[in-house]
C-alpha cells in the first residue's frame, strides 16, 4: 500500500506512529517528520503559529499543493490529518484531478468552533471524514467516530494520585510559544519546591533547547512527555493537544496561553468558545462543569498559576480523568482499518 500523507503540524505526525504500528507495512510519500520516512516535505518547514504567522508559509504551500497534487497519482489512498487551511485545498486539487481516489480525513476541521461553512465542502471533496470526538458528530452527520488518538498513545493512565513535589512544565513545541509562555513558567517554577520537569519535544537536541528556553537552571529537561506527567503532583500546560493528554493520564494542571495581542484580538473575534481546553469543551458539551482552570493572556501570570497548583483537588481530577476516559471509549471504527478498506 502506497499513502500519501498531509501531517503538518507536531502534533499530526505524533498520531502516525500508532496507526503505522497498526497498519504494518506501508510506503508513505508527502508531508510529515522524517522519522516516518523519506517525505516530499518535512512537516517542520510548515510550523507556524496564530494567525498573522501562517502568511509567510503562503508560497511554500502553494509550491508543495501542486507537488502533492501530481504525486497522489501514484498513491493508493490519501489521508490528510488536521490543517484545515492547507489540506481543503488539497482535497480539492487531487479530486478534481483524479475523481476516484479515496481521500480520508483524519482530525477534522473544528467546526464547532468557527467556520462551520467548511462542512459541505470537506464533505464534496473527501471520501471519509474520520471524527476523533464524540461531540463532533452533531456536525459531521456523515463522520465515523474513530475514538481519539491518545486513547492509544498514552500507554499508561494514572491510577493513584502523586505525592512527591514533582511539577511538570509545557510550555509547547513552537518557537513563538516557548518564548511568551516559558518566561512565565520559569517564575512560578523558582517559587516551588521539589522536582520541576522541563518536557521537550524529542526531536530539540541541547543546542536548540538552549537556544529557544534560555535560561533552565532549576529544571530537569526530559523528553519523555507521558511518563513525567504521570509522576508530577501538578502540571503547568500551554494550550494545545497536551492539554488533552494530561486530562487523560490524571495529573491535575493548568492551561496556561499567552498569544501575540493582533493574533488574540482575531481568534476571539472568530472564534466563539466558551473554553479553549478540549477536555473542558467535551466537559461542556456533556453539561458538566470544567476539569481545569485555564488562564490566557492577562490573566497567565506566575501567580495566578501557582495558586492553581496549590488548590489542586488530585483526588477529585482523578475521578474526572476516568470520566474523561469514558467518554472518549466507545469508538464505531478504527483509522487504520478505513485506510485499509479504501485503498
Amino acid at each position: 500500500m502506497k499513502l500519501l500523507i498531509s501531517a503538518l503540524e507536531p502534533s499530526a505526525n505524533a498520531h502516525l506512529k500508532p496507526l503505522f504500528d497498526r497498519l504494518g507495512s506501508v510506503e508513505c510519500a508527502g508531508i510529515f517528520s522524517p522519522e516516518f520516512g523519506e517525505p516530499l516535505y518535512d512537516s517542520a518547514l510548515f510550523s507556524t503559529m496564530g494567525f498573522v504567522g501562517v502568511i509567510s508559509k503562503i508560497p511554500l504551500a502553494q509550491k508543495a499543493l501542486k507537488a502533492m497534487t501530481e504525486l497522489a497519482a501514484d498513491c493508493d489512498c490519501v489521508l490528510l490529518i488536521d490543517s484545515p487551511a492547507f489540506n481543503i485545498h488539497l482535497a480539492k486539487a487531487i479530486k478534481k484531478r483524479y475523481p476516484s481516489k479515496k481521500i480520508i480525513y483524519y482530525i477534522l476541521p473544528q467546526v464547532w468552533a468557527w467556520k462551520a461553512k467548511r462542512i459541505p465542502v470537506v464533505e464534496a471533496y473527501t471520501d471519509i471524514q474520520a471524527v476523533i470526538l464524540p461531540f463532533e458528530k452533531k456536525w459531521w452527520k456523515h463522520g465515523c467516530y474513530v475514538g481519539h488518538p491518545l486513547m492509544e498513545e498514552i500507554a499508561e493512565f494514572k491510577e493513584s494520585v502523586a505525592t512527591e513535589e514533582i511539577y511538570a512544565f509545557l510550555p509547547g513545541s513552537r518557537a513563538g510559544e516557548i518564548e511568551r509562555i516559558f518566561p512565565v513558567f520559569r517564575e512560578a517554577a523558582a517559587a516551588l519546591s521539589g522536582r520541576k520537569l522541563l518536557i521537550v519535544p524529542r526531536h530539540f537536541d541541547d543546542a536548540k533547547v538552549a537556544k529557544l528556553y534560555g535560561e533552565t537552571s532549576g529544571f530537569e529537561i526530559v523528553r519523555e512527555a507521558h511518563d513525567a506527567i504521570r509522576a508530577a503532583k501538578f502540571a503547568f500546560v500551554c494550550s494545545g493537544t497536551a492539554t488533552l493528554e494530561t486530562a487523560l493520564i490524571g495529573t491535575p494542571f493548568v492551561l496556561a496561553y499567552r498569544a501575540k495581542p493582533l493574533d488574540y484580538m482575531i481568534a476571539t473575534r472568530f472564534v466563539k468558545l466558551s473554553f479553549a481546553g478540549l477536555a473542558n469543551l467535551i466537559f461542556q458539551n456533556e453539561g458538566l462543569p470544567p476539569m481545569h482552570p485555564e488562564k490566557i493572556q492577562a490573566d497567565c501570570t506566575a501567580q495566578a498559576l501557582i495558586d492553581c497548583a496549590q488548590t489542586a483537588n488530585a483526588h477529585e481530577f482523578l475521578e474526572r480523568s476516568r470520566q474523561l476516559r469514558h467518554l472518549l471509549s466507545g469508538r464505531e471504527y478504527h483509522i487504520a482499518d478505513l485506510i485499509r478498506r479504501n485503498s
